[in-house]
């Protein structure tokens, strides 16, 4: 059972100011959430595999493979204006 003690705690954790009412109020309602997870214990996973996920989670990403490589002088064939091996861009103030 959660207590309004750890209710509290939580909130102060958390930086919450919580009126007595709501303490109470905060303190049943985690409470009846614990009892119900609690009910899972109960539950028969003998044969059941652990999983991370609900649904199956497969990598959709093609292999990063090279198909074409340019040379330095392919890639400067269309730059504008180029200067001793590098592009030339205007001045930034």
């Amino acid at each position: 059972m959660i207590t309004i003690k750890d209710v509290e705690h939580v909130a102060k954790l958390a930086r919450l100011e919580l009126t007595e009412e709501e303490k109470v109020k905060f303190s049943k309602q985690l409470g009846d959430i614990l009892k119900y997870v609690e009910q899972m214990n109960e539950v028969d996973t003998t044969n059941v595999e652990p999983m991370s996920h609900a649904i199956p989670v497969v990598n959709v990403m093609r292999e990063d493979v090279v198909v074409q490589e340019q040379t330095k002088e392919e890639l400067m064939a269309n730059a504008p204006c180029k200067e001793d091996g590098f592009f030339r861009v205007p001045k930034i103030n």
